[in-house]
């Protein structure tokens, strides 16, 4: 067994580390923070050097490359700053729904202005009464001659208020037996009319992605922005959130390197009692423990990027290493503000920024609860 990233591998991770530290200035970001804007100009920078869409084809403007190499860009980025690291790495959420089931012609159309800086997209799953829960929904999609007539309404959905288009898992069968096998995943573009994106309000963290509430009231789109077949869409989105947990998992691990980086650097400076903090034991053990554990998610995170690849999905690792890093990530985003004392809880210190949004790591796309689910039922299997 290599645990080895490649030598290309190694590149992408420097270069894109290399890319954040450059761009990511302290205050831009504490400006987009207290704004709760999007960071266009940086992702746009992104977006020409290619980190974004790093795994979509090179005809759509991608590398051609695979989830590894884009849980990598992810982890550095966010490890480098969270909001503005979550920001990027999702800006382009959910799309690899057409990646893997859309036509050709879907994916030069929708991915190529992924990659090249012109639109930002959004997955539209969770409903407000059914959360989780996607076997039920409520948001129909009735068949109108070549179109589809879409009503309903979805929640909590990240970059709604500025996606340019949203791929929206809705009920296309209003009859079958269980409701889920007759779901659709459509693309709806922003300027569709009866199609409306309300931001949801003041969050606790990931303040730089804006979270909506989407409206549809005789939405008419074309039957050509059908993504696969018709009744695939519960199964089509069951994989997909396969790869959005482990980019997900990259930022939580990204996170938690990056609360460990600043208190580490603190602790190094900062002295008490005529001592560095580094110098008391008590401050080493702690350091010791929240190292390993940011190593053990880094093992998990990775290998789940990897089975993906290899084409080996494996939805309880996935499960195992979305919970775990999520955890570690408010571990050692909490225990970097109390190695920081009272700084830690300053605004321009960073890490309690970190923390609030490290504990959305543990519920966006899909709560530690479901991850417990799916692993038990991996293990009753």
């Amino acid at each position: 067994m290599n645990f080895r990233l490649s030598s290309e591998q190694e590149s992408i991770q420097k270069a894109a580390a290399e890319f954040a530290q450059g761009e990511f200035d302290k205050d831009v970001a504490l400006e987009h923070e207290r704004k709760h804007s999007f960071p266009y100009e940086i992702w746009k920078r992104a977006c020409e050097l290619g980190f974004i869409g790093i795994h979509y084809p090179d005809n759509c403007g991608g590398q051609e490359y695979g989830v590894l190499e884009n849980v990598l860009v992810a982890e550095a980025f966010c490890r480098q700053d969270s909001g503005l690291g979550i920001a990027l790495s999702h800006a382009d959420s959910t799309a690899e729904m057409i990646l893997r089931f859309g036509t050709d012609e879907q994916k030069v159309k929708y991915l190529t202005p992924l990659c090249t800086g012109k639109a930002i997209s959004s997955g539209a799953f969770t409903e407000p009464d059914h959360g989780s829960d996607i076997r039920s929904l409520g948001t129909t999609a009735v068949r109108d001659g070549d179109d589809y007539v879409i009503n309903g309404s979805k929640m909590f959905i990240s970059n709604g208020p500025i996606a340019d288009f949203i791929i929206i898992l809705c009920q296309t069968d209003l009859t079958i037996e269980p409701s889920y096998r007759g779901q659709s995943v459509i693309i709806v573009e922003k300027d569709s009319p009866g199609y409306t994106a309300a931001d949801v309000g003041e969050k606790m963290g990931n303040k730089m992605t804006p979270t909506g509430e989407l409206s549809f009231s005789d939405v008419r789109v074309p039957k050509a922005n059908l993504i696969g077949k018709e009744g695939q869409g519960f199964y089509q989105a069951l994989r997909i959130l396969e790869e959005i947990r482990v980019e997900i998992s990259a930022q939580a691990l990204g996170i938690a390197q990056g609360a460990f980086d600043r208190a580490f650097a603190y602790v190094k400076q900062r002295k008490q009692f005529g001592r560095r903090l580094i110098d008391f034991q008590a401050t080493q053990h702690t350091l010791s423990e929240l190292m390993t554990k940011i190593e053990t998610a880094r093992l998990m995170v990775y290998k789940a990027a990897w089975a993906i690849d290899q084409e080996q999905i494996d939805p309880m690792l996935i499960s195992m290493a979305k919970m775990h890093a999520a955890r570690v990530a408010v571990e050692v985003a909490d225990e970097a503000i109390q190695l920081f004392g009272g700084y830690g809880y300053m605004l321009e210190y960073e890490v309690e920024r970190f923390y609030r949004d490290a504990r959305l790591m543990g519920i966006f796309g899909g709560t530690r609860e479901v991850q417990k689910n799916t692993i038990a039922r991996e293990l009753m299997k």
